[in-house]
């Protein structure tokens, strides 16, 4: 089978493709013929040692597809099932053996695209949302890269909520996608500086909550932000990861709130899993949450795939189509 592997830490030059045999799926593991793939932040980090991973290996970490073994033990899923995961290393391949309490079944009026899409970005979206600190009717958010997979997503969510949403964007053609999703408000970050049009907006008092997944770019001005007692969320490293600082500057800026989540902690146990999928599937088949799929990359284009989500020329979710 086909597989993309890192053998050294780098830029997306370092994506290869090698052919290596089919794995054997052990006790509690599932095989999956993989049909789409997900590409997100999270592989480019692995790609650049950022979160490092054992070299040689294959990247990815979310995929849809059917199950083609099981091994002993397995009660979560049979062969022939139609299924979704995410937080498995080396899903850009062909066929992936994940651990079968990872796997989520995917259901019938979803497309294969539409989960790959959806698992990761949807799930973050969800927690982000309903996890950080309680939004009440009127208060309001900023959310960097609002145009982005998990932007979109995030701005339904927080409209569903009854929040105020600021979109924070890089272009134009991505603030008529905010808008689309929702946001109240759209900045284009390369044409006004987000940190006064959020005072401008909020009539200098700030914003409850920020979603800022660029990182090191953003950081101070996010933090300026905020409405006293409000809370920060970094929850990504596009730009780089944000650098030291005193827990005193969290007094300074208004005795504000950090958080710095991953997805693996809201996604727990079996239940919490399902619980959040569901929730996810269930909102984008009744035509709740709209999914933006734009951009499908053959298996052997990661390269490609991977310097369209690094240069900022992708809105919602990338796709890997082996």
């Amino acid at each position: 089978m086909r597989s993309i592997v890192v053998e050294r830490y780098g830029g997306a030059d370092v994506l290869r493709v090698k052919d290596v045999p089919v794995p054997t799926p052990k006790p509690n593991e599932a095989l999956v013929k993989l049909l789409a793939i997900g590409v997100n932040f999270i592989d480019v980090y692995h790609r650049t040692g950022l979160y490092p991973i054992p070299l040689p290996h294959a990247i990815g970490q979310e995929g849809a597809g059917v199950v083609e073994a099981v091994g002993a033990e397995v009660s979560e899923v049979r062969v022939g099932d139609r299924v979704v995961f995410t937080g498995a290393l080396g899903a850009y391949s062909e066929y992936h053996v994940v651990s079968a309490e990872k796997l989520v079944k995917l259901p019938d009026a979803l497309s294969f695209e539409q989960g790959a899409a959806a698992m990761l970005q949807g799930m973050t979206a969800h927690y982000l949302a309903f996890a950080m600190r309680p939004i009440a009717r009127g208060d309001v958010a900023l959310v960097h890269a609002a145009a982005g997979g998990v932007g979109l997503l995030l701005v339904q969510l927080l409209k569903r909520l009854g929040a105020r949403v600021i979109g924070v964007v890089s272009t134009e053609a991505k603030a008529k996608l905010a808008k689309e999703a929702g946001a109240d408000d759209v900045i284009v970050a390369t044409q006004s500086d987000f940190e006064a049009e959020t005072k401008r907006l909020t009539d200098g008092k700030g914003v409850q909550i920020v979603f800022d997944s660029v990182g090191k770019d953003t950081w101070e001005k996010s933090l300026n932000s905020l409405a006293p007692r409000g809370m920060m969320v970094s929850y990504g490293n596009a730009s780089g990861a944000v650098p030291p600082f005193s827990p005193l500057l969290l007094s300074q800026k208004g005795s504000i709130f950090l958080a710095r989540p991953a997805l693996h902690h809201f996604t727990a146990t079996r239940e919490e899993l399902l619980t959040r999928a569901g929730d996810v599937f269930r909102w984008i088949e009744s035509g709740e949450l709209k999914l933006r799929i734009e951009h499908r990359f053959a298996l052997d284009e990661a390269r490609q795939a991977h310097e369209a989500l690094e240069g900022r020329k992708t809105t919602g979710k990338i796709l890997l189509i082996p």
